[in-house]
């Protein structure tokens, strides 16, 4: 196994110094694609040879040209791979990330293609599930869109309703995660618990009548009341960081799609910390999705 050349940072100055033309985006997919080893795609042989182009990898055995974008997300794209890595670079590394019509803008391409590329990015920005909440962590629901007239607390209407769980520190906020659910029911609210957070961690709920059945799965559950958000003020403004995010970057967002911008916010909130490292991740990520 051969060590890489991990770009780090997330200045744009420095990113451009290092991905200057195609190659330079081929040759650090090469690396990582191959990094285990190469083995073909068609026969599963490990020889290869020199292939069309400089990074592909052509098979010794039954000839088959492989090039570092084949099954990855970066394959049939509809602009250069460079234009490619630099929309991943914004996305990942600026604060807020970009919408499809601000990468539209600046990159000279058609909105929808933006759209769709965007879609690819969010899509590898879902959890793996693999590192569970712990510690305390503090849950509850809330909606996204306008008011509606007769609609008031967990009546949601033509809302969106949003389930977050967020993990609390002694010197401040951790991880967290979100999830679109359709109903504040108990069953919604358990299975995401049971996705996202360990089944030893504190969790504290408001007195909503949805989480008293999950005492018993979660046994360190406890249920508090929330005194208009004064006992989850951390939850509270997180909740208020999202809602302004979503309105100042992105305006509207349909219900069919907010998972995928849920998911991409905490993909960067959960890694603020090592915003070094976070376009690797994600150009790693697009690589090795099926």
């Amino acid at each position: 196994m051969t060590e890489r050349n991990i770009f780090r940072g997330v200045n744009s100055i420095k990113f451009n110094q290092r991905f200057k033309e195609d190659k330079d985006c081929l040759e650090y997919l090469s690396e990582i694609k191959w990094l285990s080893g190469y083995n073909c795609k068609r026969c599963n042989n490990d020889k290869f040879g020199k292939g069309k182009n400089i990074h592909n990898r052509r098979c010794t055995k039954c000839r088959y040209d492989e090039s570092p974008t084949a099954g990855t997300m970066f394959e049939k794209l509809k602009f250069s791979i460079l234009i490619a890595f630099h929309i991943v670079f914004k996305i990942s590394t600026k604060k807020k990330g970009m919408s499809s019509l601000e990468l539209s803008n600046e990159f000279e391409l058609r909105q929808m293609t933006c759209w769709a590329f965007k879609q690819k990015l969010q899509q590898v920005m879902k959890s793996s599930l693999k590192s569970p909440l712990t510690g305390v962590i503090h849950v509850d629901e809330f909606v996204i869109g306008g008011p509606e007239e007769g609609k008031k607390g967990r009546s949601k209407g033509l809302k969106k309703l949003i389930v977050l769980a967020v993990e609390i520190l002694e010197d401040g906020v951790g991880r967290a995660y979100a999830e679109a659910i359709e109903h504040s029911s108990a069953i919604e609210l358990g299975a995401f618990l049971t996705k996202y957070v360990s089944s030893e961690a504190e969790v504290v709920s408001d007195k909503w009548k949805g989480y008293t059945p999950l005492k018993k799965e979660f046994k360190n559950l406890k249920q508090v009341a929330s005194e208009d958000g004064k006992n989850f003020k951390e939850l509270h403004i997180h909740i208020m960081n999202i809602k302004g995010w979503l309105r100042g970057i992105h305006h509207h967002c349909s219900k069919d799609r907010m998972q995928n911008y849920l998911d991409e916010y905490h993909f960067r909130y959960n890694r603020r910390s090592n915003m070094d490292t976070i376009f690797d991740v994600l150009i790693r990520k697009m690589v090795n999705c099926k």
